[in-house]
């Protein structure tokens, strides 16, 4: 198929390398900023554009991977006849672009990008969603190429799991960043962390997670959490945030069904 992206960034970068690699063409690339436009363009042999208007209208498949806030602005501005339009919001409606053509929809996936990161593309779940049955069906060929992870979600559905992927990979990536800053500012090796972190992931993969909660809250250790609040007692912020996960991880043990 013929593919032009409007965007180029992380999620543009690996859309249009998986896609590549499968043998489509990636036709145009556009960005505001011509320099990244053209960075793109060049790894999957596309044209560079710097204005919508300079956008043919003749892909089968045009892919809108910019910011939420961008894409009610571009979709203003951006019109096909029949060709399938997708963004990739994983919190946006479908609907925001009903205007720019009679076949249009969702293409998202609960990653996190990284430009150079590698990614096993196979691997990659894809949620989808099209306007008519019939374009779903459309969109499922077209990334199935790539992925055979496929998911056809709901709009409810998708931005269910796209909260629930910011609890799992943001805010994880959060607390994480805190617990290398304390290791390096106490002068401590963080790798030493690095099976936990590990185990702890690989065991959300099965069954309900409240069981494997564990640690100074979940026991209500008082001796062990006065320590930690008195260790942490000269960052306000951080003992605030520590507080709080204290009682969220007590509030998710009391739910747990009583034997």
């Amino acid at each position: 198929m013929n593919v032009s992206f409007i965007g180029s960034g992380n999620v543009a970068t690996h859309l249009a390398l998986a896609l590549y690699r499968r043998g489509d063409v990636i036709d145009q690339v556009y960005s505001p900023n011509p320099a990244h436009a053209a960075l793109l363009a060049g790894r999957v042999e596309a044209e560079a554009v710097g204005s919508l208007q300079m956008m043919r209208r003749d892909a089968d498949v045009y892919i809108l991977a910019i910011p939420d806030n961008a894409l009610y602005d571009v979709v203003l501005d951006f019109r096909t006849d029949d060709a399938l339009v997708l963004h990739t919001s994983g919190a946006t409606a479908m609907e925001v672009l009903k205007d720019t053509s009679t076949r249009y929809g969702v293409l998202w996936s609960p990653q996190s990008f990284v430009r150079d990161a590698a990614v096993e593309y196979d691997e990659l779940p894809f949620c989808i969603e099209g306007n008519t049955p019939r374009v779903c069906n459309d969109i499922a060929a077209f990334i199935g190429r790539v992925s055979t992870h496929v998911f056809r979600t709901t709009q409810e559905q998708r931005q269910w799991l796209h909260l629930s992927a910011v609890f799992v990979n943001n805010f994880q990536n959060g607390l994480t960043a805190i617990a290398q800053k304390l290791c390096r500012e106490h002068e401590v090796p963080f790798e030493v962390l690095h099976p936990i972190m590990l185990t702890t992931t690989q065991r959300a993969f099965f069954g309900d997670v409240r069981y494997q909660l564990t640690g100074p809250a979940v026991r209500n250790d008082s001796r062990t959490l006065a320590t930690h609040r008195r260790m942490l007692g000269d960052d306000k912020e951080l003992l605030a945030v520590y507080d709080m996960m204290s009682e969220i991880l007590k509030h998710l043990k009391s739910t747990l069904p009583q034997p």
